[in-house]
Formats: C-alpha cells, structure tokens, sequence
C-alpha cells in the first residue's frame, strides 16, 4: 500500500511540474530526473515498515546552564574577569545550553595555550554538562589538566567535589572541599559559602551512618548543585598519553 501512495504522489507532483506549473519542454528531462531520484531515495533509506521513535534533543538547555557559568567566575582567587577570549565566546554558548560548542572552542583555547587553568576547566564543565552529568574521560583529562596547569587555583578541585557529591562518592567530595577551605583566602568571596556546602556535606554522611551532624545547619544553607569532575580526589598527577 505505501508503495502505491509513493508512485501516486510522483505522479501527482510530474502533472503538477509539467501541466499546471507549464514546466518549459526543455526543463522536462530534468523534472522526470528529480522525481526519479526522490524516489529512489526513498527505496534506499525509506523504512515505512518500522515504528516511529521520537526522540528528544541531545542537546538541552539546563536551567542552570548561566548559573555553571557564574559558579566558575566567582570560585577563583583572581577577582579579574577572564580576558582568554576563546572561554568568552564559549562561556556564551555554554549560558544557552550549547555545552558541545562550547567545549569545541575551549579546545581550540587549550590547543593555542594548553597552559591555561581556566580554558581546561570551562572545558571539563562544558563536556560534563553535555553528557547530561556524567563523568567522561574527556572529563576527567581536562580536570586533571586544570589542576595541573595551576596547582593553586581553587576552582578544579571544587567542581571536582560536586562532581563526587553528585556521583554519591561523599567522603571524597568531602576531602576534596575541606582542603580547598584550608587553603582559601580569608577574604574569598566564596569560602562561606562553600563552608556551607561542606557543612551540608557533612549532614548528609552523618546521616548515612546514622550519626548526628556535626552541627547544625543553616536553613538558608543552598542545595547542592550537580556540575560533574573526575574520577580522583587526590591532586591530578601525570595522564596517560600527555
């Protein structure tokens, strides 16, 4: 039955080409050619028989996508806005959601200054975002670059906590976050509130084992958020294939 529908609708739309449109007698040739080859198209990859399956966009756009960018502006210890203008361009598309293009311009950034911390971790928060928070051996490299490019920088080691906070691995999140706190500027900008987090943190593995909270919490105290990281919570040594 479909076949006969297909041969119908070629017929409908040469009658329409050729007798209501007045296609030119020279013109002709090509019309019948371009029928033909929506036809045989269809023979070749047309597939009437299987069920359909919708799919939805690989590539959402988070509600938090501008808040990962902000989160990664303000954990550093430098209160100057980026100048790199690759993690400009990228921390645009990674607002709207566009995590793959986003990490597509970042390795163009790593590529022209693979030196640079904060190129490697927009990178590792642009392709853990657009594996919908799966930690990836893409990932996972590019943190590990991003501590390693600079040691001090308080920024890899605080998406790599959420990232374990986020995978269920607490206790190394928890490692994770205290040595970012100890080593943390008294003026910091963002001490509090990661304090806060690590306290929350705290609450919840108390929790698990059925213990009390350490101490009590602030009931503004915010949730915790879910950008991902690597697979190792002590400082990133060499990678294989560097």
């Amino acid at each position: 039955m479909t076949w006969v529908f297909v041969i119908g609708l070629a017929v409908v739309v040469a009658v329409l080409l050729l007798f209501v449109l007045k296609v030119p007698r020279g013109g002709r040739e090509a019309v019948g050619s371009a029928v033909l080859l929506g036809i045989a198209g269809y023979v070749t990859q047309g597939s009437p028989g299987e069920a359909g399956a919708p799919k939805v966009a690989s590539e959402q756009v988070s509600g938090n996508a501008a808040a990962l960018v902000e989160a990664r502006s303000k954990v550093t210890n430098s209160g100057i806005p980026t100048l790199n203008r690759w993690v400009v361009t990228a921390d645009a598309f990674a607002r709207n959601g566009r995590y793959a293009d986003a990490a597509e311009v970042l390795r163009v950034a790593v590529e022209e200054d693979p030196k640079s911390s904060e190129a490697w971790l927009a990178m590792a928060n642009a392709i853990v975002a657009h594996a919908d928070n799966s930690l990836t051996p893409a990932a996972l490299y590019a943190y590990r670059r991003a501590a390693t490019a600079d040691p001090d920088a308080p920024g890899p080691p605080f998406f790599l906590g959420l990232a374990f906070a986020q995978e269920g691995r607490l206790a190394e999140a928890r490692t994770l976050w205290a040595g970012v706190l100890e080593r943390a500027p008294a003026d910091a900008q963002w001490r509090a509130p990661l304090a806060q987090q690590l306290q929350r943190l705290d609450a919840v593995i108390a929790a698990q084992k059925g213990e009390a909270a350490p101490s009590a919490l602030s009931p503004s105290t915010p949730p915790l958020q879910s950008p991902a990281a690597p697979e190792s919570s002590a400082s990133p040594g060499p990678v294989q294939g560097q």
